[in-house]
């Protein structure tokens, strides 16, 4: 009878166990589009092709002075330059390390490549933001959405205050 009872309990735990692994979404396989929403271009400035098209791309790397003057890069400015996220062939586009065109809409794809442990953790909703079923449909807040992509690290802010511990009143 214990024998009985103890198979039992056992098959019940890995039923348990397999009821949940499968119950959970897999991460995303590399090229699997998430669903975001369109990402946050400045008024004016997009598409890129308005003003580049019909431009030869200049690669040499400098201080831009004719236009995009109020993009400051502070972003491993000493190793990276405009070119080496923007796509200079099609520039409604971004591009990977590889080469490989991405779009604006895609664009976690490009910053997981130096920041993985963070695209990790965005993917998991332990970083940035998401909404939608706990178990099913998602929808990502791009990093751009949150972190200007020139220069993403937040600005220091002031601490407020604690918070005054209510009190009582007595009538």
């Amino acid at each position: 009878m214990r024998r009985t009872l103890s198979a039992a309990a056992g098959a019940m735990l890995v039923l348990a166990s397999v009821a949940m692994v499968s119950a959970q979404r897999p991460p995303a396989a590399p090229g699997e589009r998430v669903e975001v929403p369109p990402p946050p271009f400045s008024d004016g400035i997009y598409p890129c092709s308005g003003c580049h098209e019909g431009m030869a791309p200049n690669r040499t790397r400098r201080t831009l002075v004719d236009m995009h003057t109020d993009i400051e890069l502070r972003h491993d400015e000493e190793h990276r330059w405009c070119l080496d996220c923007h796509n200079a062939d099609d520039r409604d586009s971004l591009h990977l390390a590889s080469g490989e065109k991405v779009p604006f809409e895609e664009s976690y794809r490009l910053c997981g490549q130096c920041h993985g442990e963070k695209y990790r953790d965005w993917r998991a909703g332990v970083h940035g933001r998401r909404v939608g079923q706990w178990n099913g449909h998602k929808q990502y807040l791009l990093c751009a959405h949150c972190h200007n992509p020139h220069k993403p690290r937040f600005a220091p802010i002031a601490p407020k205050p604690a918070p005054k511990r209510p009190t009582r009143t007595h009538k």
